[in-house]
């Protein structure tokens, strides 16, 4: 992949570094991460999203979500049971962490395990400020009439 340099954005803009920064990076995540679990990301509604992990095997207790600075971590601790021998093992079961860039105001409203799949619901919201909203346009005094005095 090519590098872009995005110094001229630095430059002209203000407060999107972070935009930047993850754009500089994309690369180096997507290929130092592997494909386990595989998950999915789901569009429910203008703001509303759902991240699917499949996390067949894992109880709740050994799963962990944990949001910071704009990041959703998944972690996957498999506790390995030490008394019982296997003739066969075809069933993955390695720890794995997921990480996912969150956007500005998007927050994980909710997160539950069923049939091997952890949903994790998010939702977009903005603040009041950022809302659109009109503006309401004030009236000037009526425009005054200069006479012409003789």
């Amino acid at each position: 992949m090519q590098n872009i340099d995005f110094t001229p954005f630095y430059r002209s803009t203000v407060g999107f570094d972070r935009l930047f920064n993850m754009l500089d990076n994309f690369g180096n995540v997507e290929n130092s991460t592997t494909g386990y679990p595989p998950y999915n990301i789901q569009q429910l509604d203008d703001n509303a999203y759902r991240i699917t992990i499949a996390v067949a095997g894992f109880s709740d207790q050994e799963l962990d979500i944990e949001v910071k600075e704009h990041t959703l971590q998944v972690v996957g601790q498999k506790q390995t049971d030490k008394d019982v021998e296997y003739l066969h093992q075809g069933i993955a079961g390695r720890s794995f962490e997921r990480t996912f860039q969150l956007a500005d105001h998007v927050e994980v409203v909710g997160a539950k395990v069923e049939n091997g799949l952890l949903h994790i619901d998010l939702k977009r919201e903005l603040p009041e400020a950022m809302k659109p909203r009109k503006v309401a346009i004030e009236r000037t005094s009526e425009p005054k009439t200069i006479e012409a005095t003789e």
